[in-house]
């Protein structure tokens, strides 16, 4: 199969549009999607307003260019997804149709010129070339349609309280766990906005405090990519790999208010045990109920939703419920950002112990290489004990 390749003809997209020649890897799922495609492949997705984590994925995945069947901004509101995308230098083919899934196959090679996408020297399908400028226009038509949003969003949370008011006036009944979570902190990682770069800022905190550390759903593939074993991992299942699912981890699968829960199957198939927790909301609502209810001192988010701009970003009626959740769960709450911002690791008592230990060994070596060399040289030994003694004294 021929390698993907890039030509950049010149810098100015409206004359002469960048082309990119690569894989097609299709899936009406962008999280799916960005599973198995590989850098350099052609993205050809059907994703209404493209959200901020959807595009910071394919930008993980190093895409040759995205090609999207529907529109990247409809003018709902201003989603952030189209001018991360373009801002780091990935063409966006914005809507190409839905029958773009019935004329190209997963692994055709295709190019994106400009407008078209072509196989061989066949155009299969055209759209709108989003570039810097055709974004600005559309994000400024975005924001007159988020007040509708706003207030859309107000209803929906009105609706859950009205449906779901126990969840803030009783709390909710959670499953018996085998991880101890009281009076411990806890961590909760979700595959959301910069999980990666709050991670890697965290290490200091894990490092001193050992939180419970919980993945949600992807979330846990998160935890494992930075070098870490998830003791919890919470969620409906779908995006979760199977080594991660089998690392040891203890399994809480997120199940509907019926008691339906979709993702036990998928457990049970890998020979797998788990518990369930029915709650309504998300699996994210479902995480933060879980450590509050069992007791966590302290939690700490990863990639959570927690701004205003994140709630409509993530484009759907049920994020009513992480607000309202987000609420109950607050006196505890704490967004890694603030962490990391904040945080300052000390020098404990065992790490001072081990630098006293070292000066004394240093010392001794020292006084000995000293004492066989004759006797003449105990002054200078002196001496350097005593500069080093008000040193060891306060590192005691």
């Amino acid at each position: 199969m021929p390698r993907p390749d890039r030509a950049l003809v010149t810098a100015r997209q409206a004359e002469c549009p960048v082309v990119v020649r690569g894989v097609a890897r299709l899936d009406r799922c962008t999280k799916n999607l960005t599973r198995r495609i590989r850098p350099g492949d052609v993205a050809v997705l059907d994703h209404r307003d493209i959200d901020r984590v959807s595009a910071e994925a394919l930008i993980a995945c190093r895409v040759g260019a995205v090609v999207n069947a529907a529109p990247s901004i409809s003018g709902r509101y201003p989603n952030l997804g189209p001018q991360i995308l373009v801002s780091a230098g990935i063409p966006l083919l914005d809507q190409a149709g839905p029958e773009i899934f019935d004329r190209v196959r997963d692994g055709d090679l295709v190019t994106v010129d400009g407008n078209r996408l072509l196989a061989g020297s066949a155009v299969i399908a055209a759209g709108v070339v989003l570039d810097h400028a055709a974004v600005s226009r559309a994000m400024e038509g975005a924001r007159a349609g988020a007040a509708a949003q706003i207030e859309a969003f107000a209803a929906n949370t009105m609706d859950f309280l009205h449906r779901e008011r126990h969840l803030l006036l009783d709390g909710v009944d959670v499953p018996a766990l085998r991880t101890q979570i009281r009076d411990r902190q806890v961590l909760i990682v979700v595959r959301g906005p910069s999980h990666r770069e709050d991670l890697a800022s965290l290490r200091p905190y894990i490092r001193e405090h050992r939180p419970v550390l919980i993945g949600v759903d992807g979330g846990a593939d998160a935890l494992r990519e930075a070098g870490y074993r998830p003791d919890l991992i919470v969620g409906d299942m779908d995006s979760v790999s199977d080594d991660v699912l089998a690392c040891g981890a203890e399994i809480v699968v997120h199940a509907y208010r019926d008691g339906r829960a979709p993702g036990l199957q998928r457990v049970a198939d890998l020979g797998l045990s788990a518990v369930v927790f029915a709650a309504a909301g998300t699996s994210e609502d479902v995480a933060l109920l879980l450590a509050d209810e069992c007791g966590a001192d302290l939690i700490v988010t990863v990639g959570t939703h927690g701004t205003l701009a994140e709630f409509l970003d993530k484009g759907r009626a049920g994020m009513s419920s992480t607000f309202l959740t987000r609420l109950r769960v607050g006196s505890k709450l704490v967004d890694a950002t603030g962490v990391s911002c904040l945080y300052r690791g000390e020098v404990t008592a065992p790490h001072r112990l081990l630098l006293a230990v070292a000066a004394l060994i240093m010392t001794a070596v020292i006084l000995a290489v000293f004492l066989m060399s004759g006797s003449g040289h105990l002054a200078v030994v002196s001496g350097s004990w005593h500069s080093l003694a008000p040193w060891l004294h306060l590192a005691l």
